[in-house]
């Protein structure tokens, strides 16, 4: 993508709205803010907006900065109401939704939007499970039709309670009952073999940075039938591609995204915002600011001369800890594809099914996740780490060139203090070794060139602290308590100024609902 910097002048010192922060969620806020007809500026510290959600070339290809599996963004509306398409925005869906094996038990099952084919694949290869995985959906499809409706507008109580009275409570006492219990406990109610299990886990609690077996995590465990109700799709180009035709519409309607621009200070004065510095200092005002950066810097570093008003919530986040990041990811341009070994080829042929088209999930056990997790403390990782491997080229030729392949690899609870240092490749090259114990033993010599993401180089180059975006994990049940509503309700204790993305209502994940949810409350209280 293009690099462009906005020229800013004194003169165009004073705004509507000031967005702090451009990643996806930021933009999306942006965007609304300004369909609306607000005057809005998007300050971004990097060359360009798009955060982890960004793509960039690497190697003469483009690379994603994080996974390219997008499955709630195209539920929230954000496409239509804001004419991504017309923009450049297009997907593609992906078919099997994923792949999944595991270090233990190296069989390669998929699983497909289409429940009846999934069906068919746990019987072929779980004969014992079908009963389970028919329950299993039948218990968690209403909580995550509830969900993604909970999602789609501010959560406010009135408007959760309404979707339960919709839904004619459908789905509510599973989400009251698995809320309480850890995913390991509700994935274990339904499934017996770990091959089930265990991916699962994967892109459920492991995704989040927490133990299986974590308390109030159960929510996690809806991970398979949300594949079911939402098909999982990436976009043509690449992820990067949402943040640049939400960049085009803020544009289209008069916006201003500034590059290159850090934020020293949120100013205030009496008891309301009154817009922000930069660290070169310049002064840019605004009766309305939203942070779409982490609340540890938006109360603790930036905001100055706060109202008396926000004495608790700023103590509140100086006495939660930050935690450490634990994603890496392995980018790279392979001249052939892999094949894999333990694949039953008749079966995928029999459905059409393509196995590099797909994310695999390589799963440690269910006890290995949670000693993983431990070892986050030590800094110590797993010998079999949690990984998510695509090649987004097969589906997506956009992508490279007309001979070779993008491969990524994203392995999990590699910590930031990782006592090995993040300075040589060693560890990541590890990584790609054990992978390559899962195909033919041409793919180690099929890479051509390669590079690794650790959660040192987000901190360098995202601006994380430690390499970790706060993420909000709390589900409906928080918002309906409203326990945080700096997070589940996007206000915070100083007038005008608001809070969006990974940390807020609905979380993480290239989702966009935080940004739309905020902009709509800004536009309720204009």
């Amino acid at each position: 993508m293009a690099i462009c910097i906005v020229a800013f002048s004194t003169s165009d010192s004073n705004f509507d709205s000031i967005v702090i922060g451009g990643g996806h969620n930021g933009l999306v806020c942006a965007a609304y803010l300004a369909k609306a007809g607000q005057k809005v500026l998007v300050v971004e510290a990097r060359a360009e907006v798009g955060g982890t959600a960004a793509s960039e070339k690497f190697a003469g290809v483009t690379v994603n900065i994080c996974n390219c599996d997008h499955l709630t963004f195209r539920t929230t509306g954000v496409i239509e109401d804001l004419g991504l398409e017309s923009f450049g925005l297009k997907y593609l869906d992906v078919e099997p939704t994923q792949i999944s094996t595991s270090w233990d038990d190296r069989r390669i099952w998929p699983q497909f939007h289409d429940l009846n084919k999934t069906l068919e694949v746990i019987r072929l290869m779980f004969k014992d499970e079908v009963d389970g995985y028919e329950q299993y959906v039948r218990d968690a499809t209403p909580v995550v039709k509830m969900i993604l409706a909970a999602a789609s507008e501010p959560p406010t109580r009135p408007s959760l309670i309404g979707k339960v009275l919709k839904s004619r409570g459908k789905g509510v006492s599973t989400m009251l009952n698995w809320s309480k219990l850890s995913s390991a406990e509700v994935l274990r109610k339904y499934f017996k073999s770990e091959l089930l299990i265990a991916p699962a886990l994967v892109t459920g609690p492991t995704v989040w940075g927490v133990s299986p077996f974590t308390p109030t995590t159960g929510l996690g465990a809806l991970t398979y039938a949300m594949r079911h109700v939402v098909k999982v799709g990436r976009p043509i180009g690449g992820s990067g591609m949402v943040p640049l035709t939400l960049r085009r519409s803020i544009e289209s309607n008069s916006g201003l995204v500034m590059t290159n621009a850090r934020v020293a200070q949120i100013l205030c004065e009496g008891d309301s915002v009154r817009g922000v510095s930069l660290v070169d200092g310049t002064e840019i005002l605004a009766k309305t600011v939203v942070s779409a950066c982490n609340p540890h810097d938006t109360f603790l570093r930036w905001l100055k001369n706060p109202p008396a008003s926000a004495k608790t919530v700023i103590q509140k986040w100086r006495d939660t800890p930050h935690h450490e990041g634990y994603e890496s990811k392995i980018d790279a341009r392979i001249t052939k594809l892999p094949i894999y070994r333990n694949l039953d080829e008749k079966m995928f042929a029999r459905f059409g099914a393509d196995p590099n088209a797909a994310t695999l999930i390589v799963s440690p056990s269910t006890q290995q996740l949670h000693q993983g997790f431990e070892m986050i403390a030590r800094g110590e990782i797993l010998n079999e780490p949690a990984m998510l491997v695509n090649i987004p080229s097969v589906l997506d030729p956009s992508m490279t060139n007309a001979t070779d392949h993008v491969f990524s690899l994203e392995a999990l609870f590699t910590p930031f203090s990782y006592k090995g240092g993040w300075s040589a490749d060693d560890e990541p090259r590890r990584w790609l070794t054990k992978y390559s114990e899962f195909v033919e033993p041409s793919f180690m010599n099929s890479i051509a060139e390669w590079r690794c993401m650790t959660p040192a180089r987000y901190e360098s180059e995202f601006f994380l602290p430690k390499g970790h975006a706060t993420s909000f994990s709390g589900g409906p049940m928080a918002a309906l308590l409203n326990t945080q509503p700096e997070l589940t309700r996007y206000k915070t204790p100083v007038r005008g100024l608001f809070l969006t993305g990974a940390a807020t209502f609905p979380g993480a994940g290239v989702w966009g609902a935080s940004g739309k949810n905020a902009a709509l409350t800004i536009l309720a209280e204009a």
